[in-house]
């Protein structure tokens, strides 16, 4: 198909609908989970498979999809990642079950790697100079944030209209629609001076984080002094280390290490890993709690995420108005601290059942977010070298979605941990619930199918059971934002340390790529 006489607000707008796809699957599946879990009788392991394999996958192949790409051509790649991200979409809505459900969503992930790299890639080889360059990543910026704004209500509405697999099907045409645009519109393009690709750095890597997922995944459901949850951990702990020691020794790393000798750098992917773990992650939990501690259906809960989504996309504008006054590590840790408030503020309104008072939190979270988006970005690109900019973009992005996919193992583990446990204890209270029922009616709490929960238990206490289960899940997820503030915390003091003197940097070792 001959491409016609190159656009560059065609490219900009085609590539920014690549991007974005991959924010609004991710967002449209996070307010459809409940029902996903109810009508497929999953367990919270398998709602938290269904976000996890899909992160895990994306994370572990943005900087092997980013070379192969420059490699193989960016146009030819990124049409690859529109096809698998579309069939593995139809797969997804055909899943008869929740297992199959999250091994298509795995290889989603590998579709959105694929398709947002070299989307990237696009871009920054459309635009060279630097004026056209700073507003075209404004007009992408903005599209993503809309996305962020619109998601949630889509969700909402394909939920309550056209049922769960809709959240998948709808990808289909879009990606149809897409791929055809990318084929008339965008020109082919390669960098002759690509790096090799590192299989056994992409393998290690994605070893330790599906170690440390599981881990942390079958810890709460089965127990963590379990085989299956110590496992996971050792298969993350070695993964790492294998990881560590590969891309050391050999002559074209796919992550170059003598970068983590800046303490700038350090603590600017610090500040994007909390920033990604404490309040971009919220997108996936806020909508969790919505519906299964607050009880709102999938369209109310798609509404009340505005005031998180509306602060993520306005803060970015009011941040680099704050960048005339404040130092970048002054904006980091501010933006953390509101983060580390949002979290409190909103933990304890989950504690206290007052909707108000998490709206509010909500609020705090996404402004915190917000100024955070840009601005971790913009530290992680500021600390290195300008021969390391790809290097260093690619570290900021897969910091990103490991902080994604970490932070929702983690707080998601903590909320089922001590929802669990508050459910057990309520079993064994005056709720009509036998005991050998207690465990079957805690998962389908923790998992969001209270109807399946509330037939366990006698009829005459199915109000009351109802109320508890939905007390105990709130009080689950308030102890996870407790944590999360406490993340956020820890994260601003460190940051603060590590980007206090940009002066007297090491000097980074020049390593041979090709």
């Amino acid at each position: 198909m001959t491409v016609r006489q190159t656009n560059p607000l065609a490219v900009l707008l085609i590539a920014s609908v690549g991007c974005a796809m991959t924010v609004l699957d991710t967002n449209i599946v996070a307010i459809v989970l409940p029902t996903i879990a109810r009508d497929l009788g999953a367990s919270f392991a398998d709602v938290e498979w269904v976000i996890s394999a899909y992160v895990l996958s994306f994370a572990s192949l943005l900087l092997p999809a980013g070379a192969i790409a420059d490699r193989f051509g960016r146009r030819t790649i990124f049409l690859l990642g529109i096809g698998i991200f579309a069939v593995t979409s139809l797969l997804c809505g055909l899943a008869p079950s929740a297992r199959a459900l999250y091994v298509a969503r795995a290889l989603q992930g590998a579709g959105a790697a694929l398709l947002l790299a070299p989307a990237l890639a696009i871009i920054g080889h459309t635009f060279h100079d630097e004026k056209e360059r700073n507003k075209a990543w404004a007009i992408w910026g903005g599209i993503m944030g809309l996305t962020m704004v619109l998601a949630p209500i889509l969700g909402g509405l394909i939920g309550f209209h056209l049922g769960w697999r809709w959240a998948f099907y709808v990808n289909v045409p879009i990606c149809i629609l897409l791929a055809t645009s990318v084929a008339l519109r965008v020109p082919e393009s390669r960098d002759q001076k690509a790096r090799r690709l590192d299989p056994a750095g992409i393998v290690f890597f994605s070893g330790a984080m599906f170690g440390l997922t599981s881990g942390l995944i079958n810890g709460q459901a089965h127990g963590w002094e379990t085989w299956l949850s110590t496992v996971g951990f050792v298969v993350g702990v070695v993964g790492f280390v294998l990881f560590i020691a590969v891309e050391t020794i050999q002559q074209r790393p796919m992550l170059d290490l003598s970068l983590f000798r800046l303490p700038r750098f350090v603590g600017a992917v610090l500040a994007m890993f909390a920033y990604a773990a404490c309040a971009q992650v919220m997108a996936s939990l806020l909508p969790l709690y919505l519906q299964n501690g607050l009880g709102r259906p999938a369209l109310e809960a798609g509404f009340a995420m505005l005031p998180f989504a509306m602060a993520m996309l306005v803060l970015p504008q009011i941040g680099r108005w704050l960048s005339r006054f404040m130092s970048s590590t002054q904006v980091l840790v501010f933006g953390l601290a509101i983060v580390c408030l949002g979290n409190v503020t909103t933990g304890f309104g989950a504690l206290q059942g007052q909707l108000p008072l998490v709206i509010a939190g909500m609020i705090l979270l996404g402004s915190g977010g917000g100024l955070l988006n840009g601005e971790t970005q913009k530290a992680i690109m500021g600390s290195v070298p300008r021969d390391r900019a790809g290097m260093a973009s690619g570290i900021s992005t897969t910091s990103r979605f490991s902080g994604i996919l970490l932070g929702f193992a983690v707080l998601s583990g903590v909320l089922a941990t001590f929802a669990r446990q508050q459910l057990e204890m309520a079993a064994n209270g005056s709720i009509g619930l036998r005991p050998s029922d207690a465990p079957r009616f805690a998962d389908a709490v923790i998992a969001g199918d209270l109807p399946l929960a509330t037939k366990l238990v006698a009829i005459e206490h199915q109000d009351g059971a109802a109320l508890i289960a939905r007390q105990a899940y709130s009080a689950g997820f308030s102890t996870a934002l407790f944590v999360a503030a406490a993340m956020a915390a820890i994260a601003a003091v460190s940051v603060a340390v590590l980007m206090r003197n940009p002066r007297r940097e090491p000097r980074v070792v020049e390593v041979h790529r090709q």
